[in-house]
């Protein structure tokens, strides 16, 4: 484990890497209403994890890593339990499916509280680093859930170091800022206090960023760690073993760090999020309620539109940086209630089109 202290981080960066990173939609940066979905290919690797969480594009061609195709981290293993997926897979716009990773919890070169559990936290960094959250059960219940870690992976797949602590206390969702050789992650942790609120809701979630540099060397760095946000509801679901604050992305400008806040139905703004020496709270409301219904995974276009995805009805929802909700799209109508429970990770690419997870059929899909 790193030292984990508090320090300013550095404004400067080259570039914005995204865990949930989305480009135009034509050039209105908008929703295409009109568009069509196609599956691109099943998620389940050879050893039947299932429930995709986490999603993220391939930046640069490193290892086993190939520039343009698309990770998706499992949450679920072959029994459909809960906080107990192992793998990786790399899926090329094709459809090409190959395993990066299938992680073990005996052999690991660092702790991880409570062992393997994937979840939405996934990034890649342009210098071949693969980084990915870990919110692990025993028996896919959260009486068994444990505070996991961060995994960081290299570019063929091998877990090379953890980051653990009080502070990284169930890991669900991550974006990052990119600059090269250092590179800013933010963290949203869901366990910090939820499992004795024994279902009640418990103001614990909070926002973490950790900076890592030494990213062109053996093994990246972790300088540092700090809360900037705090306060947000989470709380514990039988359905969907925990619910707190959950997709987060970055203003092109790297000013503002929006938050879909689940449980209290709106979009968080967290301003000068990679200066930020102290915790600004829940942040600022920039929308709430309206189409949102149970944001989870979100992402912004360079534009500064925020897309979201809905918990509870599969719905895709346009919000401008000023909070006016302009367009909405169904990604999924399966289940009771429709689409419930089935969105979290997307990203889109310029020409192709909004790639997205659907875990209620264990795709990844194409919105085009």
């Amino acid at each position: 484990m790193k030292l984990f202290a508090r320090v300013r981080a550095s404004v400067a960066f080259l570039s914005l890497v995204a865990a949930f990173c989305l480009h135009s939609y034509g050039q209105q940066d908008s929703i295409n209403t009109a568009a069509a979905i196609s599956v691109v290919a099943s998620t389940v690797p050879a050893n039947g994890d299932v429930n995709p969480y986490g999603l993220v594009r391939v930046a640069s061609s490193s290892g086993a890593l190939a520039k343009g195709s698309l990770l998706v981290s499992n949450f679920n293993n072959s029994a459909n339990l809960q906080g107990t997926g192992t793998t990786i897979v790399q899926i090329t716009p094709e459809g090409v499916v190959t395993l990066f990773a299938q992680i073990d919890a005996n052999n690991l070169p660092g702790p991880c509280p409570g062992g393997i559990g994937l979840t939405t936290a996934l990034v890649a960094l342009r210098s071949g680093w693969v980084i990915v959250g870990s919110l692990p059960t025993a028996d896919g219940t959260s009486a068994t859930a444990q505070v996991g870690c961060l995994l960081v992976l290299n570019n063929n797949g091998r877990v090379v170091e953890t980051f653990y602590g009080s502070l990284i206390s169930g890991p669900w969702d991550m974006t990052a800022l990119d600059a090269g050789d250092r590179a800013y992650l933010f963290v949203t942790n869901v366990l910090n206090g939820t499992l004795a609120g024994g279902g009640e809701v418990v103001d614990g979630g909070t926002v973490t960023r950790l900076t890592l540099t030494h990213l062109n060397s053996e093994i990246p760095t972790l300088q540092a760690i700090t809360v900037i946000g705090s306060g947000f509801p989470e709380r514990t679901d039988p359905a969907a073993l925990v619910i707190g604050p959950t997709g987060v992305g970055l203003s092109p400008d790297a000013d503002v760090l929006y938050v879909a806040d689940s449980l209290h139905n709106r979009i968080a703004a967290i301003s000068d999020p990679v200066i930020r020496i102290t915790s600004a709270g829940v942040g600022a409301t920039l929308a709430q309620g309206g189409a949102l219904n149970d944001p989870l995974g979100l992402t912004v276009a360079p534009g500064g539109k925020i897309l979201t995805v809905n918990g509870n009805n599969g719905l895709l929802v346009e919000t401008t940086p000023k909070g006016r909700q302009i367009k909405t799209a169904p990604l999924d109508s399966s289940g009771s209630p429709p689409g419930a429970g089935a969105l979290f990770g997307l990203v889109e690419v310029p020409g192709q089109g909004l790639y997205y997870v659907d875990d209620a059929t264990n795709t990844l899909n194409l919105f085009k």
